[in-house]
Order: C-alpha cells, then sequence, then structure tokens
C-alpha cells in the first residue's frame, strides 16, 4: 500500500498574500499550471467551469492571449480550498469561527469563570485582529498615472456568449463613508466601458451605495479603490454581510487570525490590502452612469441592463510580474457556491445565538445558496415552526432574499434531501403547514417574481405536530427493539453478510446522485 505524504502544513505566509495561498495549493498538488495559450473571451471560463465541475484542481493560466498578466481562477472550488484559505483543515473549525463572531456581535455579561475566559481571549484575539500600515508595500512596485491608465492591458473575462463585456468580479471594491471616514469593503461586478472607465454593479443596501448616495448629498465626488489580487480570505470576509459593528479591516483580521497589512493609496484617501497584485484607483461622479450588462448570474440566467455609476480612472499600481484574480458566475457549482457552504456553518452559531430553538441549518447549493434554507428546531410548543421561520428571515441581511424555508425537526439530517423530503411528505398538511408571505423585497435578478424586485415567501412546518396543532390521534413512528438490532450486530458474520456494510441506504442506489457521481460510483465499482 502507497501511503501519501504528509500535507505541507498551513504557514504564516500563506496567509499573507495571494502567492503564498498558490504555492501552498502546488504543494499539496491542487494547482494546476496551463501553458497553452488560452482566450480570456469565452474560453478561459468554459475551461475553469468545466474542471470546477469535476471537483479539480485550481488552475493558473500563464499564456493569456492579449495580455502578459497570468490568471488564476477556480482557488476556492472545493470546500476543502475554502477551509485552506482560513488557515483551517476541518470544517467544524468555521463554526468555531462563527462562535467567537456571534459573541461579538452580541455580547452579554460572562455567567461564570468559564464564560469570563472565553471572551477575555475572543477580546485578545480582536486586538491581535488590528490592522497595520505597510510604508513599502508590494502594491506600489509600479504605478500607473493619467495617460498611462490602460484597463485594456488586464486580461479581463468575458465568460459567457451574451455578456456585455468584459469584467471584473473578485475585487476588493473599497470606499469611505464621507461623513464618518468608515471603510467598506465590497465584492461587486465590474465592467469594462474604455480604456480608463469601469461601471459598478452594487444594489442600493450595499455600503458603497450608501456612500455614493452620501456624497451625491454633500455635492462630492466618490473615492474608490478596487483591490485585485488579494489572498483568498480577504475575499471570503469581505462578501460575509454579517451586521458586526467592527470595521471591516478588523473583521477579515479576525477571519485571519492577525491584522491585515493596508497601504494608502496613490491618489486617493483609502487603504488597500499591502499585498494586492493590482490596484486602480478613480472617483465616481454622483449621478454619472452608463448601461452596464447583461451579464450571465448565478441564478442561471443572463441578468438586464441597469443604468450604473461610472468610475474615471486616474492611477494603476501593481506588483512586478502581477498575477489576476478571477472567477465568473452562474448555476451553481460555481466558486461563489462554494464560499456559501462555508458561510453557512459560520452563520450557524451566530443563529442559533439570536434563535436558541436552531439546531442547524443549511442553504443548498441546489437552491442558489441562499433562495431555500432547511432549518432544525428542537421543537417544544405549537408554532414554534413558524416563529422560527419569521425569525430567520430576519436575522441576518442575506437571508431577505430567502424564498423558501423548509423547518424539520431536530432529528431529521438536513443535509440528506432524502431526510427532508419524506419530512415534507410525511409531516405536512398543506392547508395547515404553508405560510405565505406576499409582496416582500426581493432582488431583481429573481426573474421568477411577478413583479421584479417583489415576490413571496413561502415557509413549510415539517415539523411533528404537537397540542392543538393535532386534530386527530397521529401514529407510532415504527422502530425496532435495540436489543434486536444488537443481536443483529452480533450474528452478521454468521449469517454471511459480513461484505454487506452499512445501516444507511446508498443514495446512488435510488436515484438521488447526479449523473457524474454516479459514473464516477460505477467505475470504481468495475
Amino acid at each position: 500500500m502507497t501511503i501519501a505524504p504528509a500535507a505541507p502544513a498551513l504557514t504564516r505566509r500563506s496567509r499573507r498574500d495571494l502567492r503564498g495561498f498558490l504555492e501552498l495549493l502546488e504543494q499539496r498538488g491542487r494547482l494546476r499550471r496551463i501553458s497553452a495559450p488560452v482566450d480570456p473571451d469565452l474560453e478561459l471560463a468554459a475551461i475553469a467551469d468545466r474542471v470546477l465541475a469535476a471537483g479539480g484542481p485550481a488552475l493558473l493560466f500563464e499564456n493569456v492571449i492579449g495580455s502578459t498578466i497570468p490568471v488564476a481562477v477556480n482557488l476556492l472550488g472545493t470546500q476543502e480550498r475554502v477551509l485552506w484559505s482560513l488557515g483551517m483543515e476541518r470544517p467544524e473549525e468555521l463554526e468555531a469561527l462563527g462562535e467567537k463572531l456571534a459573541l461579538l456581535q452580541q455580547p452579554r455579561p460572562p455567567k461564570g469563570a468559564r464564560e469570563a475566559v472565553r471572551f477575555g481571549s475572543v477580546l485578545l484575539d480582536v486586538l491581535k485582529a488590528r490592522p497595520d500600515l505597510d510604508l513599502t508595500p508590494p502594491c506600489r512596485q509600479q504605478v500607473f498615472r493619467g495617460d498611462e491608465v490602460n484597463l485594456d492591458a488586464l486580461p479581463l473575462l468575458r465568460p459567457w456568449p451574451g455578456d456585455g463585456g468584459r469584467i471584473i468580479t473578485l475585487g476588493l471594491v473599497i470606499t469611505k463613508d464621507p461623513e464618518t471616514g468608515t471603510p467598506n469593503v465590497g465584492v461587486y461586478r465590474l465592467q469594462q466601458q474604455s480604456i480608463n472607465t469601469m461601471t459598478v454593479h452594487w444594489l442600493s443596501v450595499r455600503g458603497g451605495a450608501r456612500h455614493l448616495r452620501k456624497a451625491a448629498a454633500m455635492g462630492k465626488k466618490l473615492e474608490i479603490a478596487i483591490a485585485i489580487g488579494v489572498h483568498p480570505l480577504l475575499v471570503l470576509a469581505a462578501a460575509t454581510p454579517i451586521p458586526v459593528q467592527l470595521s471591516e479591516w478588523l473583521f477579515a483580521g479576525l477571519y485571519a487570525g492577525e491584522g491585515v497589512r493596508l497601504a494608502k493609496c496613490r491618489t486617493v484617501n483609502l487603504e488597500v490590502p499591502s499585498h494586492s497584485e493590482l490596484v486602480l484607483e478613480g472617483t465616481i461622479t454622483p449621478g454619472e452612469e452608463l448601461a452596464d450588462g447583461p451579464f450571465g448570474d448565478h441564478m442561471g440566467f443572463y441578468g438586464g441592463i441597469e443604468e450604473s455609476p461610472l468610475i474615471r480612472f486616474q492611477c494603476v499600481t501593481q506588483r512586478r510580474d502581477p498575477i489576476y484574480l478571477t472567477t465568473f458566475s452562474g448555476r451553481p457549482p460555481k466558486e461563489d457556491a462554494m464560499l456559501a457552504i462555508a458561510l453557512n456553518r459560520i452563520y450557524t452559531p451566530i443563529l442559533r445565538q439570536q434563535i436558541p430553538e436552531i439546531v442547524d441549518f443549511f442553504l443548498p447549493m441546489e437552491g442558489l445558496s441562499y433562495k431555500l434554507a432547511v432549518i432544525a428546531i428542537d421543537k417544544a410548543y405549537p408554532g414554534q415552526a413558524k416563529r422560527a421561520a419569521m425569525a430567520f428571515w430576519s436575522a441576518l441581511p442575506q437571508f431577505t432574499y430567502t424564498k423558501f424555508v423548509v423547518v424539520v425537526d431536530k432529528n431529521i439530517n438536513i443535509r440528506d434531501p432524502r431526510q427532508v423530503i419524506w419530512a415534507i411528505s410525511a409531516l405536512v398538511d398543506p392547508q395547515r403547514d404553508l405560510f405565505v408571505l406576499e409582496d416582500t423585497p426581493f432582488d431583481t435578478l429573481d426573474f421568477a417574481s411577478e413583479r421584479l424586485g417583489l415576490g413571496g415567501r413561502l415557509a413549510i412546518d415539517a415539523t411533528t405536530k404537537v397540542g392543538p396543532e393535532k386534530r386527530h390521534p397521529w401514529g407510532e413512528p415504527l422502530s425496532r427493539p435495540v436489543a434486536l438490532e444488537q443481536r443483529l450486530d452480533a450474528r452478521w458474520a454468521e449469517l454471511g453478510l459480513a461484505d454487506v456494510q452499512g445501516s444507511e441506504p446508498d443514495p446512488a442506489l435510488f436515484g438521488y446522485t447526479l449523473e457524474h457521481v454516479l459514473e464516477r460510483l460505477t467505475g470504481m465499482r468495475t
């Protein structure tokens, strides 16, 4: 038997910059370098999409047509690599991070010495997470100003045939509140409009949009910076809309376990991660907009064309021989869906703190990672499932757009669709257990809504009914004596069935597994 070599440890450097993370992936055999020429128009995304769907490695395209800059993609294409980006090895570690964030979100006086020590430990983590300033940042090794700015030199992708242009997808979009100076870091799509301009597509509730409205009211331009090619951990932190009263950089430092090193921009009063591969510096004049879109989106359709704020860039700084980090949207599986799986576990302790009866919750990738949620509760009284669904919708901002909530008992494995389907089929009466809210806010990319921007929500109470929820006797659930099961365990080999193992049915035998997984299993068994 061949013993696989031990995986290299997660190093401090691997948590510092994109290059360190690429080195880690290569050491662990999870990075593939592609030297053949590849076109960033349609072809590169199509290749990456196939590799991601097969659970394949991260990709570094070293020969991108039309640019001298290599392109990294699919870095977070598996849950395993998402964990590595956070310096973790096991999914359970994500919940420990979530518990830390939950304590900071709703701090309460400790009830005893143990809780006091735990709270003190979290405060120490906050001190460690404070950002610091890098006076000789790598991101300023090369500087281009004014007429030297050339967005055409960047290997921007056009992922889908109907897309309206070339886009940036994994840049940290950084702005400051014009009144308070508080920074906001988000991940928004940007479309190239000319050699030195782009439009930014952000929802009106996002921080950057709020800052632009304030700048307009004050008669000012809004300064903006786009940091491209940062460590994936910072992308994950920026994409996490958790209402913690912390600065964006401090929050990212909590994810990293150490402070983010920042650098001052050259032409705007903003700070960016000092290890960024590329930084675009510009301004938005309130009211100056251009048509943005259409683009293939996570719903699996092309979005519409919208008038969006125009950014005029006056400066580009970069590292020597920069690397361009990108991704693309579309129907799952995609990298954003893999991020959502990790965020799901981080959210769980935060939800438990706000809604104590929640034991676990799951956002299936096939439900677009936020459109459908399955919640397991420890049910104690009638009507509790509806209460839990209502509380879920209001717990965190991103759950505002969750259309369907299925509430099940705590003994149901919510990550097993067979058990969830059984609970819906066996415990739900549509006349009693469906709860609909009409005309609630939705994102405009949800074309299923009768009116774009407004739609209904549905909660399904698939819990065991108690008290006045029952109007007739309910049958007893089927089970076998424990003694019988133990006796069978002892006699299994005697019965000649030692080669038949496992108490849970194999889902591949009952039509629940995707075709490519079935093919893989078939290949393994032949």
